[in-house]
């Protein structure tokens, strides 16, 4: 090969290369931009949302109570569509949840456990319904850990905040749909038969003990040991320099952590068993003892129908009396800090404007003194 040949194939590399980088810069541009666009009209809906909370906070109410009313004529009506609600609930509030979180930087709220879980009841509910033992796994994790969490971090049901709603239905709704489907369908359980045995008649039934134990407790834990690992190598391996670089960024554990330690409560105490550089570890270690301890009361639950039906009860209680006290301790206060805010914004515009006007009287004072010395 001759040297112009090799000249022409390096510049024909060389404006290749060019031509690439430019592509890549204007990308980059317009990534940019389009980020620059959505921020400042997530700026702008937000400003008008404080503009008009106390509407917008009427009419969540209203749209909240119908729907939760209508929600308990369509469990009492037609129970077997319960886990159809439960779907297109899903379908449509998750997505705008994840919408909203993005912009407060709590996206990554979205990998915990509960929207994993739901994920998996989702894709059962759609494409596998009449898989026995996956049915089994979905109600472990819809009465074991969703269901407590829904207690232990006390949810609350408060029709006029969306958010708050969302995340009582994510825990409570699952569970009902699975309640339904154990005790009030016998069609559904009718096409559900283990491998080998066509001729067993409908549910509910129990191979054994052993069986049971397996699906309604094994297995769940292993699915859930999995959502740890990747979880752990999600959050605090691939994503760990973006937590480092912007602090404002949540998770589940940051959220914890930070209440925690300002109120200097017993989980703080706890988590500091290892020190304060194994906080995360004793994190990992109590949620896994929560998981396993929850995950075995699903056993004799699914086994009961009345206790079934008791802890259906408690669940609603819990979710409806944590609303009243957020209604009746907790917004009273927001109220009076956020009145609080306004009156400290709007005396810091006095004093700015009175600094303002003293520096121009000064000013005047000044010019009249030179004035009055050149005369």
């Amino acid at each position: 090969m001759s040297s112009n040949e090799e000249s022409m194939e390096d510049s024909n590399g060389h404006s290749f290369g060019k031509v690439k980088q430019r592509f890549k810069d204007r990308s980059q541009k317009t990534k940019e931009k389009t980020k620059q666009i959505l921020s400042k009209q997530a700026a702008q809906i937000a400003k008008r949302a404080e503009e008009h909370e106390r509407f917008i906070n009427k009419v969540t109410h209203l749209m909240g109570v119908l729907g939760f009313g209508a929600f308990c004529f369509i469990l009492g009506a037609r129970p077997k569509d319960i886990r159809y609600v439960y779907c297109l609930f899903y379908v449509i509030f998750v997505p705008l949840r994840w919408i909203y979180y993005r912009y407060k930087k709590w996206h990554y709220y979205l990998l915990d456990f509960c929207y994993y879980a739901n994920t998996i009841f989702l894709v059962t509910l759609l494409f596998f319904p009449t898989k026995e033992k996956l049915f089994m796994v979905c109600f472990s994790f819809a009465e074991g850990p969703l269901a407590w969490a829904l207690i232990v971090w006390r949810c609350s049901l408060v029709f006029s905040s969306v958010d708050k709603i969302v995340s009582v239905f994510i825990h409570l709704l699952p569970g009902l749909v699975f309640f339904t489907i154990r005790w009030w369908d016998p069609e559904f359980f009718g096409a559900m038969h283990p491998e080998g045995t066509p001729e067993r008649a409908s549910w509910p039934y129990v191979e054994s003990q052993s069986y049971l134990w397996t699906w309604l407790f094994w297995v769940p834990l292993a699915a859930y040991f999995l959502w740890q690992v990747l979880y752990y190598l999600i959050v605090d391996v691939l994503r760990r320099q973006r937590f480092l670089q912007d602090p404002e960024v949540m998770t589940s554990y940051r959220e914890l952590s930070k209440k925690a330690k300002k109120a200097n409560n017993v989980w703080w105490r706890v988590s500091g068993l290892l020190g304060d550089q194994n906080r995360l570890l004793m994190y990992i270690l109590l949620q896994a003892v929560f998981t396993i301890a929850t995950t075995a009361l699903t056993v004799p639950i699914f086994l009961s129908y009345k206790l079934h039906v008791v802890f259906q009860i408690f669940k609603v209680s819990a979710s409806i009396w944590n609303g009243g006290n957020f209604m009746l301790d907790v917004m009273p206060r927001q109220v009076i800090l956020k009145e609080e805010k306004k009156k400290s914004k709007m005396s810091t515009v006095p004093d700015q404007n009175d600094e303002i006007s003293l520096q121009e009287s000064a000013t005047e004072t000044n010019n009249t003194s030179e004035t009055v010395h050149s005369e």
